[in-house]
């Protein structure tokens, strides 16, 4: 992994050696950029997990108080996973970016991406594609309520 640097001589985002953006630098529960050589929380892995791998890890994210992270692992499951689930997964991220912005103490980026995330959910769960047994509806509510 490299570090680029941006045109007035910072440091850019890090990337591999394809060029594609990677999560080199240190980051708080929270998700904040740390200056490099912090002590940031442990990363996860940037590979899909399986669906109900995907969503275990995640909700023990959540409950760390680690829905930044969690929504990178939901991410990385919507982009490798097949588009018919495409909704599921980004719906599920947004919740967690949500719980991002509540934590953070930004209320109307919480209120948006809540909103954002529970309407992709109700869309997907109206299609009836896999839930991998979450129950969607609860997880709509509960965003709702949030």
């Amino acid at each position: 992994m490299t570090a680029t640097r941006g045109g007035d001589g910072s440091r850019a985002r890090d990337r591999n050696e394809a060029g594609r953006a990677r999560q080199g630098r240190p980051r708080d529960a929270l998700g904040r950029p740390l200056p490099y050589g912090s002590e940031g929380v442990e990363p996860v892995s940037e590979e899909p997990l399986p669906p109900t791998e995907t969503l275990a890890l995640a909700r023990q994210l959540v409950r760390d108080g680690r829905p930044f992270t969690a929504h990178e692992v939901l991410e990385a499951r919507w982009k490798a996973g097949p588009g018919e689930e495409r909704d599921l997964w980004q719906g599920l991220a947004q919740l967690c970016v949500g719980l991002t912005h509540q934590a953070r103490g930004n209320l109307t980026g919480a209120e948006r991406l809540l909103t954002r995330g529970a309407a992709r959910l109700d869309h997907y769960a109206r299609r009836g594609g896999p839930t991998y047994g979450l129950d969607l509806d609860a997880t709509i509510e509960c965003a709702r309520r949030l």
